[in-house]
């Protein structure tokens, strides 16, 4: 029989504040770098929302050591160099690896709400070379039962696996629900994870407390292997939440800035190879993989 798992701890989402892209941006950070050590493989998880007109948002700039896992959840994202249109349920996985200049030429359609993790690579993955995966919706598995969608991103839900590739362990689903639903989401016991709100509430766990939009629920971490189970249901006005599951890497990092690296040395190497122009352009990396959709689409 598989193991329950419950909720250890609830978190509420501090209030939105002004954003890095100016005037129309406004975030909150929902998993905090400070905290990795129990938050583990996840480093940071930031809810933006975006209503812009037709200004770019943000500007050039790079990331390594780590990988972002972006999900629109509402509006659409036009980016000509990196990603063409991006539209609600859809993500962009990328993989900073040994390092990544990302433009963010990126205009924004209509008021637009993003998911934007932050996931740890392995330590023997950290300078691995960057890459990118554009996860569009003929891509991504949809798992119905009564009353339920579940769009699996990462990972397994009930047997139905997604393609993305993955260099850490995760499952990361989004579920919508109706009033009064409920499902049950498999994980590996090993994992540590935790369940955001979007909207509407659940109970979520054996015995677990009710969580409204903008909480987060962990769940506990069980001192054995094999399977376990989450169960979840909505309350009466239905529910959307994201789970994300991971395999704990259990090695320390240092976070500066836009970098993540296994000591301060590295750090400084990263800074030191971003100056010498040594960083390649994620337009660069998204253009093989543009052309690959596009040569799938027309057959």
């Amino acid at each position: 029989m598989a193991l329950q798992r419950r909720i250890a701890r609830v978190v509420t989402a501090p209030p939105l504040s002004p954003g890095f892209a100016g005037e129309g941006h406004e975030a909150s950070q929902i998993v905090r770098p400070e905290e990795f050590a129990q938050n583990d493989p996840f480093v940071l998880l930031m809810d933006d929302h975006l209503n812009m007109g037709d200004r770019q948002v943000g500007g050039a700039h790079p990331h390594a050591g780590f990988e972002t896992v972006t999900l629109l959840l509402e509006g659409t994202v036009h980016d000509p160099d990196e990603g063409g249109l991006i539209r609600p349920g859809e993500v962009q996985w990328m993989t900073a690896g040994r390092g990544i200049i990302h433009s963010e030429n990126v205009r924004v359609r209509g008021p637009v709400r993003l998911l934007q993790l932050w996931l740890v690579l392995p330590k023997a993955d950290r300078w691995t070379a960057p890459g990118f995966q554009d996860i569009h919706a003929d891509r991504v598995p949809v798992r119905r039962e009564p009353g339920v969608d579940v769009r699996i991103y990462s990972g397994v839900s009930n047997g139905m696996r997604s393609p993305t590739h993955n260099y850490v362990p995760v499952t990361m689903v989004e579920i919508t629900m109706q009033p009064n639903a409920s499902f049950d989401q498999d994980l590996p016991a090993t994992y540590n994870g935790f369940l955001y709100v979007v909207g509407g509430s659940v109970r979520a766990g054996v015995e677990g407390p009710t969580l409204n939009a903008e909480q987060v629920g962990w769940l506990d971490r069980p001192d054995e292997a094999g399977t376990s189970v989450l169960h979840v249901s909505a309350g009466a006005d239905g529910a959307r939440l994201v789970i994300y599951a991971g395999q704990p890497q259990g090695d320390a990092i240092v976070i500066h800035g836009p970098f993540v690296g296994d000591s301060v040395e590295d750090i400084r190497r990263l800074f030191a190879n971003y100056r010498a122009g040594r960083f390649v352009r994620m337009s660069e990396v998204a253009a093989p993989v543009r052309r690959s959709a596009g040569d799938r689409r027309s057959r």
